[in-house]
């Protein structure tokens, strides 16, 4: 049920509390928070200010919106209350608007009473700088749910919605995350200015630096992460609750995370102005908000539910029974064993020798969760081409003893927990690129590239090549030429290892339809391309010779293992057979390990 005559209000007084919102930031990245004094609501101890200087008409301009903010949340409340009948959502989003307006009040009246403006760099002032924007974003979010409700949004459904609510709550309390941290950061760009980035940088790295100072560097760190995870969560809602609106916003939600994420480059850049500043939480709101409507539209009662996997269907509830194999099979142990190996002896190559046990172990430990989060969502997404293919048919959730909702719980658990494990025992780098690996192997890989072309392998497998950066950056704390050197090793390494498997098991991938090389182009191509990449592979294998970063240790180990590689896979050439195509895979794993130890060994001599 739709009023013609709140719609319009209602959309209006969420507009105007954004543009109230940014000229609070403008106060206080101005340093005119404190141009009434320490009183409240007077300004100087008057309710109009005479004479006031510039600092002063700005804090009250930003008083006197405010007021009117409050006035129209509360006309928008009692409007609600009178033109919609009980039980309407948009009645309970006036009510809650109405709360967070009194507590936006509050909590603006605090930092004024109790001197948090100006220059004023305690750490009480922070944590109430985080609370405000808290609350912001709640109070904008209430008032988006008003008027999408008042325009005919159905009701949300908030119940049995299992990952797909998780994944949303998570997205939820990531972007409030961000954005506490954003408002930390913007607080010591006002109080610690830098001339430049380097500036920055070594200031948030030197100890005995002011807390503020310390923390800026973690803000781009963060929003890199937590807009990898919304991005992701934004298309999985969108598969799972499918409809022409959810796609829509999921795609609009990608392309302004990443305009967020540039215009914080830019930011960073420009030493943090005021106009840039405002720019960029302008478009943390927008995503903020659009966020907020692919959840509503996905939450929403009789919103379409579809299973994951191109057979669609009810939702998979499995048949109970799991054990703790169950769930340990759902992470592809084996699958996890060479990337886990070379994301741990990258700490030995980084390190030049043993990292520490307790870094070693982290890497370990977060390494396997993460990837093992990213195969559980793989094998709910494929649950029903494994079902057809004899390599996968008694995976747990083909044979329903995992249930689609408890894999996507289980690998949310996980890979929340990796992503924690490695900022505390590492750094927040590697966290994130662990985070970026699991997001290329779900988004690019599977969802979007696996059953679609041949390509899939060369761009998709490139999330196999983020284990040995994680391990890297775990040590370093940075990404070098080198670092990076290990990622392009394994991207080319890749297809030779896969469309080596794909050729044993090409017969499965053609039943199913999912179009691997040897199904769309036959054996000759493949064994081809295969002898292409292998060439390139060991290519690639010198480089760090000729950069200084390996020594003679290492070309023997090279020379010897690519030697191998390129006569298995001239054999493989001249006689495409399942023998030749099985041993060629079997080398290339150990081929991968070897060098790695190679490089391992080198180093630390």
């Amino acid at each position: 049920m739709r009023n013609r005559a709140m719609v319009p209000y209602a959309w209006g007084v969420l507009v105007w509390n954004v543009l109230v919102a940014l000229f609070g930031a403008y106060v206080r990245a101005t340093g005119a928070g404190a141009g009434c004094g320490a009183h409240w609501p007077t300004c100087n101890g008057a309710i109009i200010p005479r004479a006031p200087q510039v600092e002063t008409l700005i804090e009250f301009t930003h008083r006197a919106t405010s007021g009117l903010a409050f006035l129209s949340v509360l006309a928008l409340f009692l409007l609600a209350l009178r033109a919609l009948p009980k039980g309407h959502p948009a009645r309970f989003g006036a009510g809650l608007s109405l709360l967070f307006m009194v507590t936006e009040s509050l909590v603006g009246a605090s930092l004024v009473l109790f001197g948090w403006t100006a220059h004023n760099v305690s750490a009480e002032r922070a944590v109430v700088q985080m609370v405000h924007l808290a609350n912001t974003y709640f109070l904008l979010a209430a008032l988006a749910l008003t008027a999408w409700w008042a325009s005919g949004g159905a009701p949300l459904r908030l119940r049995g919605q299992g990952a797909v609510g998780g994944a949303l709550l998570l997205g939820f309390l990531a972007l409030l995350f961000l954005g506490m941290s954003g408002a930390v950061t913007a607080l010591g760009d006002l109080l610690f200015p830098v001339r430049n980035t380097l500036e920055a940088l070594e200031r948030s790295l030197t100890s005995g630096e002011h807390f503020l100072v310390r923390l800026r560097v973690l803000h781009p760190l963060i929003a890199v992460s937590v807009g990898l995870y919304v991005v992701f969560a934004g298309y999985l809602v969108a598969y799972l609750r499918p409809s022409p609106l959810t796609r829509t916003l999921a795609h609009a939600l990608a392309y302004l995370y990443g305009v967020q994420l540039l215009a914080g480059l830019v930011n960073v850049w420009l030493k943090a102005p005021v106009w840039m500043q405002l720019l960029h939480l302008l478009l943390a709101y927008g995503v903020w908000l659009l966020f907020l409507f692919l959840s509503a539209a996905a939450l929403a009662q009789g919103a379409r539910r579809v299973e994951l996997g191109e057979g669609g269907g009810e939702v998979h509830r499995g048949t109970g029974g799991a054990t703790w194999k169950d769930y340990l099979a759902l992470t592809k142990p084996r699958v996890i064993s060479l990337l886990l190996f070379t994301a741990l002896f990258a700490t030995l190559i980084a390190a030049r020798g043993w990292p520490g046990l307790k870094l070693f172990l982290v890497v370990a430990l977060g390494g396997y969760m993460m990837a093992g989060a990213a195969n559980a969502i793989n094998m709910v997404v494929d649950r029903d081409i494994d079902a057809r293919m004899k390599r996968t048919s008694r995976r747990p959730t083909v044979t329903q003893r995992i249930s689609s909702r408890d894999a996507l719980l289980f690998a949310f658990s996980l890979a929340l927990l990796a992503f924690l494990i490695l900022w505390w025992g590492a750094n927040l780098l590697s966290a994130t690129l662990a985070l970026m690996g699991l997001i290329w192997y779900v988004l690019v890989y599977t969802l979007y590239l696996k059953r679609r072309t041949w390509h899939n392998i060369v761009i998709g497998g490139a999330a196999g090549a983020f284990p040995p950066l994680v391990g890297y950056a775990a040590v370093t704390g940075d990404l070098n030429l080198f670092a990076w050197y290990l990622f392009a090793l394994i991207f080319f390494w890749t297809p030779v290892h896969f469309w080596a498997l794909a050729l044993m098991i090409q017969d499965d991938y053609r039943a199913v339809g999912v179009p691997m090389l040897p199904v769309v182009l036959g054996e000759r191509v493949t064994v081809l391309q295969i002898a292409l990449y292998a060439v390139l592979t060991a290519l690639i294998s010198l480089m760090p010779l000729l950069l200084g970063e390996l020594g003679p240790t290492y070309l023997a180990f090279s020379l010897i293992l690519n030697g191998l590689l390129i006569l298995k896979s001239l054999a493989l050439y001249r006689h495409p057979e399942r023998k030749a195509a099985v041993s060629l895979y079997k080398y290339s794993m150990l081929y991968l390990a070897l060098l790695f130890v190679g490089m391992a060994v080198d180093r630390a001599l």
